[in-house]
């Protein structure tokens, strides 16, 4: 994740105490999203979990944004030289995307544990590079995609697993934010395919909406590369950027099951992002950001259902501490980095035609809507078809990417 994606999920309401001494940790990226990582690392602090050993940022934190900490962290610009004089065992990487796979291996080399922002990489084969080095290193890598620590995601598999909604068809996921330009102005490399000749693939489907792909992708029960046989996209953009802001994508699964995921920052209005599981016999419908399940199902009355969460970086520390397993290791994201592979190799997003989009102003200043894309965002999740298969007249046809 880059250090300002929003598709964050709720905090977890707290950790589970285990005695012992803190582990030093050293955040890369504590600015952006980075604030967010530091509220954690407070909470866990806090709890006697972690020690903020070190900040990796350009510009040292002042005591302000350092406030709620014991003593304060060393900082420094240089990841490898702070790694080294702090002896810290996790390093959290929460920096530009295109930095992602190096900054983590730099960890890997110094025999640091990882918690790596999503996307991992933004490329597959620096997915490849990252993970082979990893392994080779020995160290544990937890890949951000927070909604995969809720614990609905395995009380949804059981539904599945038991027959509560017969066989499963399929599984579609949504996602309507609403983006002001500003949002594409925020760095150099937001909105942008590629930077100074390096990917960086920041899309609606593959940064801020990336949870959607990844946990459709999860409850398919098709989360890593080998599950994919063939990815479809349709990439669009209304803002004057590079990257999508408007797109789709069918990833068809080895075991059948098709997924399919429609995302936008253009909406009307924001609306909750959620996944669908379709099955012969009903269907679940899932709020990740808020870990809240609806089961439908013929015969019987609607089921919602609250769900508590696992924080990754809690998760990551019982691994390193007691050796619990990791709910995000990197293998259960290669089916998400085939569709950013997918994604980086497509045309280039179709513009749309004015015709098609609006400038209106917010509170964040002016922003570009497209018409009734929240309902066709709806309808693709609900039936499994990409834009250009609901009649979007500005939809460009899918390119299939065969494996």
């Amino acid at each position: 994740m880059s250090p300002t994606s929003p598709d964050i999920p709720n905090t977890p309401a707290g950790p589970a105490g285990r005695a012992g001494t803190p582990v030093p940790v050293v955040l890369a990226g504590a600015r952006g999203h980075g604030r967010w990582h530091l509220t954690e690392l407070r909470r866990l602090e806090g709890a006697g979990l972690v020690r903020l050993a070190g900040v990796c940022e350009l510009r040292p934190l002042d005591a302000t944004e350092l406030a709620g900490f014991g003593a304060p962290p060393a900082q420094s610009a240089d990841l490898d030289a702070l790694l080294a004089a702090t002896g810290a065992r996790i390093a959290i990487v929460c920096t530009p995307i295109a930095t992602h796979a190096e900054l983590a291996l730099v960890a890997a080399r110094r025999g640091v544990h990882l918690l790596l922002e999503k996307p991992p990489a933004p490329s597959y084969a620096e997915f490849r590079r990252m993970t082979d080095g990893v392994a080779a290193a020995g160290v544990a890598c937890q890949v951000g995609f927070q909604s995969l620590g809720s614990h609905a995601v395995p009380a949804i598999r059981d539904l599945i697993a038991d027959g509560a909604i017969g066989e499963l068809l399929g599984v579609g996921g949504a996602g309507a934010w609403v983006r002001d330009e500003a949002y594409f102005r925020r760095s150099p490399w937001a909105g942008r395919r590629r930077l100074d000749g390096a990917d960086v693939v920041d899309g609606a489907l593959t940064n801020p909406l990336a949870h959607a792909v990844a946990t459709a992708l999860a409850l398919a029960g098709a989360p890593r590369a080998e599950d994919v046989v063939h990815i479809e996209t349709e990439l669009s953009r209304a803002h004057a950027i590079e990257s999508d802001d408007t797109s789709c994508v069918r990833i068809v699964t080895a075991a059948g099951p098709q997924v399919t995921v429609a995302a936008t920052l253009c909406a009307e209005t924001a609306a909750e992002p959620y996944v669908v599981v379709h099955g012969s016999r009903g269907r679940i419908t899932f709020w990740y950001k808020r870990d809240r399940v609806l089961l439908q199902r013929a015969g019987h009355g609607p089921v919602e259902t609250p769900h508590g969460r696992t924080g990754l970086l809690e998760n990551l520390v019982a691994h390193v501490t007691a050796g619990e397993p990791l709910l995000v290791p990197p293998e259960a994201t290669g089916a998400f980095m085939r569709v950013v592979e997918a994604v980086r190799c497509a045309p280039d997003p179709a513009e749309l035609p004015e015709e098609f989009w609006l400038t209106v102003r917010g509170e964040g200043g002016p922003r570009r809507t497209v018409p009734g894309i929240g309902r066709l965002v709806d309808e693709s999740a609900e039936t499994l078809r990409l834009f250009s298969e609901l009649g979007a007249p500005w939809a460009r046809r899918a390119r299939e990417v065969v494996r």
